[in-house]
């Protein structure tokens, strides 16, 4: 809980689930060049600067090769991305938490990911020199 200065109560609101971020954070342990950042309300994990996994609320997110999405859309749990107003984006996924239950599922969507990701060029790190 929180409090407003004045006194008032306010609720405590997470945009992700933080149980299914250390999830993923732990099929992930190992992996170099992985970065957490805050995306899309939600935890992002990035690999050399391209989104590879991410929660929101207790959805999984995932980014995946765009020719496969309509496949991949046939998983248990699949669903399309439309967070940013966009539906359908090829290529981005969310994965309601019955589709990566257990933790193999939960890595195979990661690898998914982290594969998609990998094939990506890496992007520049933003810092100006």
């Amino acid at each position: 809980m929180v409090f407003e200065p004045g006194g008032v109560l306010l609720a405590a609101t997470m945009s992700y689930s933080e149980a299914q971020a250390s999830r993923v954070r732990k099929a992930l342990a190992g992996r170099k060049g992985i970065i957490e950042k805050e995306l899309f309300g939600g935890i992002a994990f990035l690999l050399g600067g391209n989104m590879c996994v991410g929660v929101h609320g207790d959805d999984l997110i995932v980014r995946i090769e765009p020719s496969t999405t309509a496949a991949m859309l046939k998983e248990p749990g699949a669903k399309p991305f439309d967070l940013a107003g966009r539906p359908g984006m090829a290529g981005w996924l969310l994965v309601a938490p019955a589709g990566y239950r257990t933790e193999a599922a939960l890595e195979t969507w990661v690898s998914r990911g982290v594969g998609f990701a990998s094939s990506l060029p890496r992007k520049p790190s933003g810092r100006k020199r």
